[in-house]
């Protein structure tokens, strides 16, 4: 029957858990870049056994990008 409904999951918004500093957030930036690029080189190959990881990782990039954007603004005014 059309009563019969799945119940509606909420997202969840993580907290960050630790401060990073801008050269580590740099760091960890371009470790996923290098992961991205094997990761596409790997799905050009026919070899990447789960395409969503590309979708993921570029994700994860823009969230570095982010917060990278923002300890510099936060950086700059507090100066």
């Amino acid at each position: 029957m059309a009563t019969d409904k799945k119940p509606t999951t909420k997202k969840v918004v993580e907290q960050a858990q630790e401060v990073k500093t801008i050269t580590q957030l740099r760091e960890e930036l371009t470790t996923k870049q290098a992961d991205l690029l094997l990761a596409r080189r790997g799905h050009a190959a026919g070899e990447l056994a789960n395409p969503r990881v590309l979708g993921s990782t570029k994700k994860e990039i823009a969230r570095l990008h982010t917060a990278i954007r923002a300890a510099e603004l936060s950086d700059k005014e507090s100066k």
